[in-house]
């Protein structure tokens, strides 16, 4: 089925974000257009079961955000993928895939090669019986790539779109966590050279790590690294897995218990905070259920506070894309104790709502496109 766009309808999404399912589940299509258009901010303008049919519709209409399923017939969303963001490459796609170590690697590929974001398929244990938690993921991240797709600068109308669909809303509301206060205020100070590195990260975050960590690994970098990336538990064991083969470093997910070690990256597992904590001489990791922060668990707040504890003074830390405002209270901690923060700048960010936040407390030293950060953090890493 496809939601085709007449006159009336056109005119009335025009200030909403405009959203295509594609998916072969009918059931699911419904499911997710009945949340979707529960909130005034979003339209469901087109509704396809195959890959074919999703870049048939991206040529009628104008789309902001395209949630894709991964398994189909005739056309499956990993060959549709990057056939969508040659058609339209500002188009924001979310992957649909299951909370399965093969749904993990999949969506962690498609995140490689284009896809902004993912999103775990519902079930019908649990979603399909009207799951909050599915509810409001879902919301969240359509509305903040929605909105990061109206704000796009290099965004054009492509050819054949009527001009009404094509044109911004000038009205789009913008989040608040994003919002800028005046001018950015960088800290100015002499930072140490970090004992240790920590990265948060959650929206654009693993293609952002990626990006990140291989030139690191290339400028000799030796500290142990630790990230909080916003995950469920499966998808972290695959992003460490990742790192190690895209960037060269000795990744592997968090232990309870286990001692931190110069040049190895650490992941927080899902569903996990990560903290560390002093014994003797060494720095330990540990791992706990408590309440998530920021909505979340791993949470970025938790994993810096505790490492400014355990480091002082001698603590580096990026605060990468990412939905939200996670690492802001954090970054405040370790800038208390004399340690130093970067951000990820709006142009480059798939969200910029971490980045953002951190940026706006007035708690950075630096504010930087992705390319130059890891240039910038070797600089201080290397510094004796």
């Amino acid at each position: 089925m496809t939601l085709e766009a007449t006159p009336a309808t056109a005119a009335a999404a025009t200030d909403k974000i405009r959203v295509m399912l594609v998916d072969d589940s009918a059931v699911v299509r419904g499911l997710v257009t009945r949340i979707l258009e529960e909130d005034p901010a979003i339209a469901v303008v087109a509704s396809v079961g195959n890959g074919q049919m999703a870049l048939s519709a991206l040529e009628r209409q104008e789309i902001d955000v395209i949630v894709l399923d991964i398994e189909m017939p005739v056309m499956d969303g990993m060959t549709a993928l990057p056939l969508l963001l040659k058609a339209d490459p500002g188009i924001r796609i979310i992957m649909q895939s299951t909370l399965t170590l093969k749904g993990a690697d999949v969506s962690l590929r498609a995140l490689q090669i284009g896809a902004a974001d993912y999103i775990p398929k519902p079930t019908a244990t649990r979603e399909l019986a009207g799951g909050m938690d599915f509810k409001k993921e879902l919301l969240d991240k359509v509305k903040a790539l929605g909105h990061a797709r109206r704000r796009d600068p290099n965004r054009k109308a492509r050819p054949g779109v009527p001009s009404s669909l094509a044109r911004p809303s000038a009205a789009a509301p913008r989040p608040s966590a994003l919002s800028p206060t005046g001018p950015i205020k960088l800290r100015s100070h002499t930072p140490e050279p970090p004992d240790i590195i920590a990265i948060g990260s959650s929206t654009g975050g693993p293609q952002a790590l990626f990006n990140l960590l291989t030139t690191m690994r290339a400028g000799t970098v030796k500290q142990p690294i630790l990230i909080t990336q916003h995950m469920p538990a499966t998808f972290t064991t695959i992003l460490a897995e990742h790192i190690t083969r895209v960037s060269g470093w000795d990744a592997k997910e968090a232990q309870d218990g286990e001692v931190i070690k110069s040049g190895r990256v650490y992941v927080a597992p899902g569903d996990f905070h990560m903290l560390v904590e002093s014994r003797g001489a060494d720095r330990i990791l540990k791992l706990t259920k408590d309440p998530p922060e920021n909505f979340c668990r791993p949470a970025v707040d938790p994993m810096l506070r505790s490492i400014s504890a355990a480091y002082g003074k001698r603590v580096l830390v990026a605060i990468l894309t990412g939905m939200g405002s996670d690492g802001a209270k954090g970054g405040a901690v370790v800038v208390e104790a004399g340690g130093t923060v970067v951000a990820q700048d709006e142009a480059t960010s798939v969200v910029w709502g971490m980045p953002g936040a951190a940026a706006n407390a007035g708690i950075c030293s630096a504010v930087l496109p992705l390319g130059e950060i890891a240039p910038w953090m070797i600089k201080l890493a290397t510094r004796r």
